[in-house]
């Protein structure tokens, strides 16, 4: 009877020796930051009125049968009426925050309909929507692509706001865009 008991000591001792060596497991993914990778990774950009008056911020990722998309939506902080004519400007970044190899493509995607380029006026508040979808369609051969941030702007040629959103393109490396809206259509 002493040696079973004996026995069972030295093993729950050991067991937990063993645990207790091991420590915390490391993290999944290493968090770059420093200057080589372009600082730390940045949290939503602040929600202060760039000198555009186009205010952008992106919703969260919606999911459907492979398929994804963001609802872009632009917001006129601006006394002055905000006029938008076409599409925002979207890019695609790793996780070093340098850009990826996609096309975008104006048009419309399994998850909203593409109304076509047409003026959209913004009195101050008011909002219009665009979608930013994809999908995840893996073909053999291919290494499928991630991204994990978006850049955005509400025209080409503003400033852009990198905003923490995972797309994950497949093997497919291509993203559909729709214009700019007061309603979306799907």
């Amino acid at each position: 009877m002493r040696l079973c008991v004996l026995l069972i000591v030295v093993l729950v001792a050991g067991c937990g020796t063993e645990v207790a060596s091991r420590g915390a497991p490391p993290p999944a993914t290493p968090v770059p930051t420093g200057e080589a990778t372009g600082g730390p990774i940045p949290t939503p950009p602040p929600k202060v009125c760039p000198a555009s008056g186009a205010q952008v911020t992106v919703g969260p990722v919606e999911a459907a049968l492979g398929h994804r998309a963001v609802v872009l939506t632009v917001t006129n902080c601006r006394p002055a009426t905000l006029t938008l004519d076409g599409y925002p400007e979207v890019a695609v970044l790793d996780y070093w925050r340098k850009p990826l190899g996609t096309t975008v493509a104006h048009d419309s995607s399994y998850m909203a309909i593409d109304p076509g380029p047409k003026p959209v006026r913004l009195r101050k508040g008011q909002t219009a929507l665009a979608v930013v979808a994809w999908s995840n369609t893996v073909a053999d051969g291919a290494d499928p692509q991630t991204g994990q941030f978006l850049k955005v702007a509400a025209r080409t040629g503003e400033s852009q706001a990198v905003w923490p959103v995972v797309t994950d393109l497949g093997t497919t490396g291509k993203l559909e865009l729709t214009a700019w809206a007061r309603e979306l259509r799907n």
